[in-house]
């Protein structure tokens, strides 16, 4: 697993626009980030992951200028984020984990209103406006009042706010969260329409799928510092293993097979909600097989079983178990 101590250089021959160096930040006793480094090029995407409580959002809070850093620094297009705040505004985009437009204005009333904090000349905002609406397809729903849109048109709108000035760095916390999977992938195909267009993005996501399919780059924070760091096919890689999803047809089954492999040699993850139990497989189809005859041999019914490569998913859980094993997580 890659694992990182220093600035992880996301891109290649582009300068980056989005720069942290060892960020640190502190609420009393408890430190939130803890040297956390990185950087992000035009036109790239960063999935910024870890569980909760781990500093994603307080890691964008710094970036945005919402809260101070207390230790490190950071620039965004060249312009320091701690000495000159003002113009880091200027240069940024940000939709949060809460909407921030406001409900009792039209989509089209919203996004001039940005404009206006942004002082684009009038003239200018209402071109840039009607460009928005029209590429982002809000033709139908941009002259009614926020308050009456969809999940999926109000989350739509307020990324396209933070749009209006054109920054060239965007930070997304967690847009698509409560979308159905229609509005996701509506908003996918949207992301990566901006980080096309030359964008650098940061994007925090409880879907981890969702960082598969959009992030260049990962970085994998627990408890404020990074843990690991790649694309997703060099994680997904480092596992140097394959996993075996069996199927039961109920908890109790799930908990009575895990109970005839706890003497194996692999950690097996049990889900009662899916009724599935996951098993890390280093050989692949002996090891399967030999788990599978010892199911079999204990009369514990099975429904259906798998052997697949890793997932983030499988990734995601095994760094963070393996740092919450070591000792280096603690309650936030």
């Amino acid at each position: 697993m890659t694992r990182s101590q220093g600035p992880n250089a996301v891109g290649t021959a582009d300068p980056p626009v989005i720069i942290a160096e060892s960020l640190h930040k502190s609420f009393g006793e408890n430190n939130a980030v803890r040297g956390l480094s990185f950087s992000v090029a035009p036109g790239t995407i960063l999935g910024l992951l870890g569980p909760n409580g781990a500093g994603k959002t307080t890691t964008i809070n710094m970036l945005t200028t919402l809260i101070d850093i207390d230790a490190g620094s950071a620039s965004i297009a060249g312009f320091d984020v701690g000495s000159q705040p003002n113009q880091v505004r200027q240069m940024i985009g940000l939709a949060g984990q809460s909407a921030a437009v406001d409900d009792l204005l039209t989509g089209r009333q919203n996004l001039t209103l940005f404009g206006r904090l942004y002082k684009i000349p009038r003239d200018v905002l209402a071109r840039r406006v009607d460009e928005l609406i029209d590429r982002f397809e809000m033709g139908e729903f941009a002259d009614r009042m926020a308050g009456t849109y969809s999940g999926g048109q109000h989350r739509r709108l307020d990324v396209v706010a933070s749009l209006v000035a054109s920054p060239p760095a965007l930070f997304l916390d967690e847009p698509t969260t409560g979308l159905d999977p229609r509005s996701r992938s509506e908003l996918w195909t949207e992301i990566r329409s901006l980080a096309a267009s030359g964008t650098a993005i940061v994007l925090t996501t409880q879907y981890l799928d969702e960082a598969d399919r959009l992030a260049d780059e990962i970085v994998i924070i627990d408890r404020g510092t990074t843990v690991a760091s790649g694309s997703a096919a060099e994680l997904k890689k480092d596992l140097e293993r394959d996993v075996l999803e069996v199927h039961f047809g109920s908890p109790g089954d799930v908990a009575a097979a895990a109970r005839v492999l706890s003497d194996a040699t692999v950690e097996v993850q049990p889900d009662r909600e899916r009724n599935v139990l996951t098993i890390p497989v280093i050989d692949g189809s002996r090891s399967s097989l030999e788990v599978l005859r010892r199911l079999d041999g204990s009369n514990i019914p099975l429904l259906d079983f798998q052997l697949r490569r890793p997932t983030l998913d499988d990734v995601f859980l095994t760094i963070t178990q393996t740092e919450e094993q070591s000792g280096t997580r603690g309650a936030r």
